[in-house]
């Protein structure tokens, strides 16, 4: 009976943790995902406030040439 109860707790055991495992495993992944698609989108955002700025800046200078 002792070894019926010691496998089965072992048994047990190896199953959470491996459960354990994998959750971590996913959520690290899950981490990883986001913050790749956060620095995706700062790129994105950089991008186009520098657009806008050389935008800007043309149109000063397109402004002082017509002066």
């Amino acid at each position: 009976m002792k070894k019926v109860f010691l496998l089965f707790a072992v048994a047990t055991m190896s199953l959470s943790i491996y459960s354990c495992r994998e959750t971590t495993e996913e959520k690290t992944e899950d981490a990883m995902e986001s913050a790749g698609e956060d620095i995706e989108e700062a790129a994105d955002e950089t991008g186009d406030a520098i657009d806008n700025a050389a935008d800007e800046v043309e149109q000063e200078v397109q402004e002082d040439d017509n002066m």
